[in-house]
């Protein structure tokens, strides 16, 4: 078997299971009862799905100038997806959305 052909099986394997991670995200988002699962549900497998995903693409196209938009597309999106859960958790918890019963600790707590 050629090296290109098992870097297209990668890559397939790749895109097949970054696809099924950010369904995951999805379902997780329309099923989870709470604003903060629902914040854990769409950061954390949407961003592996996401990265799944662009792996199998570097590994089909393969071409530099490819490789640097999929590289910055990565970069971006491991740099405001932590920053956005962050802002949604904290608007949640001051809007009052969250139940503080399930926190383990509450770090915004009046003392």
């Amino acid at each position: 078997m050629s090296p290109i052909a098992v870097a297209d099986w990668l890559g397939a394997v790749s895109l097949v299971a970054g696809a099924l991670l950010s369904l995951a995200a999805a379902i997780g988002v329309l099923r989870f009862p709470d604003t903060l699962s629902r914040m854990h549900a769409a950061t954390k497998p949407q961003v592996l799905g996401v990265l799944l995903l662009l792996l199998g693409l570097s590994l089909r196209l393969r071409t530099l100038s490819d490789l640097g938009m999929i590289a910055l597309v990565g970069i971006f999106q491991l740099a405001t997806a932590p920053v956005a859960a962050q802002m949604v958790g904290r608007a949640a918890y001051r809007s009052g959305r969250v139940d503080r019963r399930l926190l383990d600790v509450d770090e915004l707590a009046e003392p």
